[in-house]
């Protein structure tokens, strides 16, 4: 088992990882013992986490919601999954 996870920074930022043990990684998070992105972004909130069935589903969900919006990434964080569609990007048309 492991978890995918999204963290709000006290700059208003979101950070997503994840990681096989929730509480310990959050733990480091909080402490300035996490990602080097939220040490200077302190204090941190766990806002969304999922368990998934392997690291590897974890870690590809990591960054899949990476690459996301701040407004769609928003919506995961809500529960507000029937906006996810609707929110996802554009592929851009090339002329």
């Amino acid at each position: 088992m492991a978890w995918i996870y999204i963290l709000e920074c006290s700059d208003g930022s979101y950070y997503v990882g994840s990681t096989r043990d929730m509480e310990r990684r959050l733990w480091q998070h909080q402490r300035g013992e996490g990602a080097v992105y939220t040490r200077s972004r302190l204090p941190v909130r766990l806002a969304f986490a999922h368990q998934c069935e392997s690291p590897a589903e974890a870690f590809w969900l990591e960054k899949r919601i990476q690459k996301w919006s701040r407004a769609k990434r928003e919506a995961l964080i809500r529960g507000d999954f029937d906006a996810l569609p609707a929110l996802a990007k554009k592929p851009s048309r090339r002329k």
